[in-house]
């Protein structure tokens, strides 16, 4: 009953069967592992951002540019506080608010962009201490330029003079006259009247939608292969009861036709 499976076209079917299953049992742990990755990354991001708030803070030239390595450690910068801008739309303990971002003239004519601190409400620039004068040296945690639509980063455009959507160098560097650093930092200790802004883990270490997308594609892969297996038993019970009602001479309409139109070919050749 079963010599079916020995002709050409079952041989091609097991032969496509016998490769898809490990294939797609090989793709599904493959997107577990990326999942996994994603997850390791994210809980050693959230830890760094800890621990690299301990470390003894360094200059400014040897960390940059800001990679997921260097992103979120001490530095120090030595300058004088220049151009301020507002940016809106910013959440602090689930609270609406805004940054203070002050441009910091370093001695190479850079500017580097300073988080002095969070305040409530809707930006008003009567209510933002002024930045300290003369020369200072600030430390905080180092962080790369922000892209609108990422981390709830506003994409938002036309706001009024003195504000900001996004802290990037390609943003502020259209209302500077001179160059900006592709990094900013954020004030371990705020300045006065302010809160101060937590550092962020890196951009593409959490748990976002890439992560989720890679669990969903897991499961995906190992339907396939629950799929392709319930397709070849199907296949071989129908190949199987085609066979069984042959054998009894029970055989569908089109089956009938088929050998009634070779009977009088075989009596003529007889």
């Amino acid at each position: 009953m079963y010599r079916f499976l020995l002709t050409p076209r079952w041989f091609g079917i097991n032969v496509f069967v016998l490769l898809a299953i490990p294939f797609c049992i090989f793709m599904g742990s493959w997107q577990l592992s990326r999942f996994e990755d994603r997850m390791t990354e994210s809980r050693d991001a959230k830890e760094s951002v800890v621990t690299d708030g301990r470390e003894t803070p360094r200059p400014l030239a040897e960390l940059l540019p800001v990679d997921k390595a260097t992103s979120g450690k001490q530095v120090t910068a030595t300058g004088r506080y220049d151009k301020q801008l507002l940016v809106p739309d910013r959440q602090l303990d689930d609270r609406d608010g805004y940054y203070v971002l002050t441009l910091l003239r370093t001695d190479g004519g850079k500017a580097l962009p300073v988080v002095r601190g969070w305040l409530p409400g809707t930006p008003d620039p009567a209510k933002v201490p002024a930045a300290p004068k003369g020369e200072v040296t600030v430390t905080g945690a180092l962080q790369a330029s922000e892209t609108p639509g990422d981390n709830g980063v506003s994409a938002q455009g036309g706001l009024p003079a003195g504000q900001t959507a996004a802290i990037s160098a390609a943003s502020l560097i259209n209302l500077v006259p001179y160059g900006v650093y592709d990094a900013w930092i954020t004030l371990g200790t705020a300045d006065s009247g302010m809160t101060a802004v937590p550092a962020t883990a890196p951009a593409d270490s959490g748990l976002d939608l890439k992560a989720f997308q890679n669990l969903g594609y897991t499961g995906e892969w190992f339907v396939f292969a629950g799929f392709v297996v319930f397709m070849w038993f199907r296949l071989l019970r129908r190949e199987v009861e085609f066979v069984r009602d042959a054998a009894l001479g029970i055989l569908p309409d089109d089956e009938q036709h088929e050998q009634e139109r070779d009977r009088p070919q075989e009596k003529a050749t007889a």
